[in-house]
């Protein structure tokens, strides 16, 4: 902990910061009422989310200041008091400089850089990776999981394509995950999964290993990324698989291929043409501006591998272990031993360990 001396010259060397943190806030809050903003969807979007993310920021602000207030009064007191009230202006003081440190330590996680995707949603790409069918089913455990915790968080979500394995797994999910936090929540998803297990399919009771994919990509709003029409490769043709009478009997799928990049989506679960199109250019852009910021932070960390790699065994951020009932996150090396818990959507233990190894990182100086 911080001492209150060290406290004050640390306050005292980022006032101006905080100022004019606290100013912007105080402007936030006086736009978020103005007829110009109110009238602009995307600058109300962008100023409800920056208020947001500045609250409890100047909340904290504040609470320091005025508690660095009480302790100088009460300094300045403690000079002409006696007695009892000379012992209770001491006790004031020691309350006073042991919470002042707890806030300076707050107030230096809430300084860190703000993740440039907080508050946005989230679409989710779950798939089957190496191990056969046995990868597919275990992927449908992902899928399920992820819509167990977002139940959990009062998150909204949306399958937006879906193709199922014979056997009831899933070679491929792509979800939309709509909520404040879902971002914040689930960023850290995002890598090969690897589950140690009896499939359903092994007679001779032998422990498999095998493999699903999980990409997270911040859900894209068509002022973050432009995509000119003309370098799109628009191919609509008839719908495959199940999805309702009179899906396979018209031209609804739609292929977009983006020509700059190579980037191709494919949607047909809707038997609009349309409909497809709208999704497709959701995920398409989430996809765009997911690589954009790949890019920049491969320019910062030439070391950064990608989220999904190939999917192999031997590639994996996390394991689960069906028979020790155990969950392990590489990354950090947390482990877990209530794996059906998560499985059926109790995530927050692990997010929760990622989360605050990501702000120690941050704090000390790390990528």
């Amino acid at each position: 902990m911080l001492s209150y001396r060290r406290c004050r010259l640390a306050f005292v060397a980022v006032i101006d910061r905080l100022d004019a943190i606290e100013a912007e806030f105080v402007e936030l809050e006086a736009s978020l009422g103005s007829a110009e903003v109110l009238g602009d969807q995307s600058r109300l979007r962008e100023a409800s989310r920056r208020y947001k993310q500045l609250t409890p920021l100047v909340e904290c602000i504040r609470e320091y200041k005025m508690t660095a207030g009480n302790i100088e009064a009460a300094r300045e007191l403690l000079e002409i008091s006696t007695g009892d009230e000379h012992d209770l202006m001491k006790e004031e003081i020691q309350d006073g400089e042991q919470k002042l440190e707890t806030l300076a330590e707050r107030l230096r996680v809430l300084l860190l850089p703000p993740d440039p995707n907080e508050g946005k949603s989230v679409i989710m790409e779950v798939r089957g990776a190496e191990g056969g069918e046995e990868a597919n089913l275990f992927a449908r455990d992902l899928f399920d999981m992820y819509l167990a915790y977002a139940a959990n968080k009062n998150w909204k979500t949306e399958v937006l394509s879906m193709d199922e394995s014979d056997l009831g797994g899933i070679n491929q999910v792509t979800l939309s995950v709509v909520g404040d936090t879902a971002w914040t929540r689930l960023k850290f998803e995002g890598g090969p999964h690897r589950v140690q297990r009896v499939p359903v399919t092994e007679s001779q009771g032998r422990i498999h290993t095998s493999s699903a994919t999980v990409l997270v990509m911040p859900e894209a709003e068509e002022v973050d990324i432009q995509i000119d029409e003309k370098d799109l490769d628009v191919d609509v043709y008839r719908a495959s698989g199940p999805g309702g009478q009179g899906v396979n009997t018209t031209d609804s799928a739609v292929r977009i291929t983006h020509k700059p990049t190579g980037v191709v989506v494919t949607m047909q679960d809707e038997r609009s043409q349309l409909q497809n199109r709208a999704k497709a250019m959701q995920v398409l852009r989430s996809r765009l501006l997911k690589m954009k910021q790949d890019e920049e932070a491969a320019r910062q960390s030439a070391e950064r591998k990608a989220q999904v790699g190939g999917g192999g065994r031997g590639e994996k951020i996390r394991t689960y272990n069906f028979k020790e009932n155990r969950l392990t996150d590489h990354r950090i090396g947390f482990t877990i031993y209530r794996l059906g818990e998560v499985l059926a959507g109790n995530l927050d233990d692990v997010v929760d360990a990622l989360a605050e190894d990501e702000r120690n990182r941050l704090l000390a100086g790390g990528e």
